[in-house]
């Protein structure tokens, strides 16, 4: 690999073992980054692509939605207007989009049609035109009423469209024709996880991750409001666990993996289950280059410089991001 883009990513911390990532990162011939922050994976870009801030465009959201209890729907004006010459991230990608067609010889008449529609349309259009003709659309009859873009705008708040609706068919195509809950292979995969799971018997920690309310994602993390408070990256662990390493509330203690090793303070806690610690995603802000002036100042530590790129879910071929063998020692 000798070229990478990101957008509105931040792998370095991110990714299993992001240290050696980090350093691979340095490597490349070329990186691209559309991100407005210069956060530890970006400090590696030759050039950066900021595209306008999350406040600056309209925005409705087609996954959330999907996971309410009701059928909603709700559409948000933008607060502020864009500053002269930015760009939005779907006109940046479009634009190098159209860029690398040309370079491919791939040019011609029918890209620069496409990249005009495209432009010309924008997201807006193209949400107005699914609204249209989703199941709550008002379609292209006259006078006929149904969920429409302009319906939208004219409810700040949203629409509340009904309690959800039934959504299987009628026909089922699986072989069986039932539901299958219990895949062959996820069952056949069960002794295997339960000679994991006994591994903790015999004196092993098993680390996993936790997301906290105000911090999701690293980017959260340069907020004064979000990260303001107590300290939110500390290891958690069981008193149980603790007692028997010797260890004590609020102390510092040094976590060891395969992959490296971390200090962070120590929070003792009955909500883990004995044999489990964890440590938050997305902190680890204390690398040279990074210009996140808040965040900086509550570095952290990053979880995926101990969780394991060579540690993959056999059944799914991903990284396994918990469950990573882990010692925890006093400082």
């Amino acid at each position: 690999m000798r070229a990478l883009v990101t957008s509105a990513g931040n792998p370095a911390l991110s990714t299993p073992n992001g240290a050696r990532l980090d350093r691979a990162l340095a490597k490349l011939d070329f990186m691209l980054a559309i991100d407005l922050y210069l956060n530890e994976t970006t400090r590696h870009a030759h050039l950066i692509l900021p595209p306008t801030f999350a406040l600056e465009r309209s925005h409705y959201d087609p996954v959330f939605h999907a996971l309410a209890v009701r059928n909603t729907a709700k559409f948000s004006e933008p607060l502020f207007p864009v500053p002269q010459g930015a760009l939005h991230d779907w006109q940046i990608l479009l634009e190098l989009g159209t860029r690398l067609e040309k370079a491919r010889g791939e040019g011609g008449v029918r890209s620069w049609l496409k990249h005009r529609v495209l432009s010309a349309l924008g997201p807006d259009s193209l949400i107005a035109l699914l609204l249209r003709l989703g199941p709550h659309g008002a379609g292209f009859v006259p006078f006929k009423r149904g969920l429409t873009l302009g319906r939208l705008r004219r409810q700040p708040h949203g629409i509340d469209l009904g309690p959800l609706e039934p959504r299987l068919p009628q026909r089922l195509y699986t072989k069986t024709r039932r539901i299958e809950l219990c895949p062959e292979r996820l069952v056949g995969d069960l002794e295997r996880l339960r000679l994991s799971l006994g591994d903790a018997a015999n004196g092993r920690l098993a680390l996993i991750g936790r997301r906290e309310l105000r911090s999701n994602n690293s980017w959260m993390h340069n907020s004064e409001r979000l990260v303001k408070g107590r300290e939110r990256c500390t290891l958690r662990m069981h008193p149980q666990d603790a007692e028997a390493r010797g260890l004590s509330n609020g102390q510092r203690v040094r976590v060891a993996s395969r992959a490296g090793a971390v200090l962070a303070p120590l929070e003792l806690s009955d909500e883990m289950r004995p044999g489990v610690v964890s440590l938050p995603h997305g902190w680890g802000h204390q690398r040279p280059g990074a210009r996140l002036g808040v965040a900086s100042a509550r570095p952290g530590v990053s979880l995926n410089d101990l969780t394991d790129e060579a540690l993959v879910d056999p059944l799914c071929g991903t990284a396994r991001l918990n469950d990573v063998p882990v010692e925890v020692t006093a400082v």
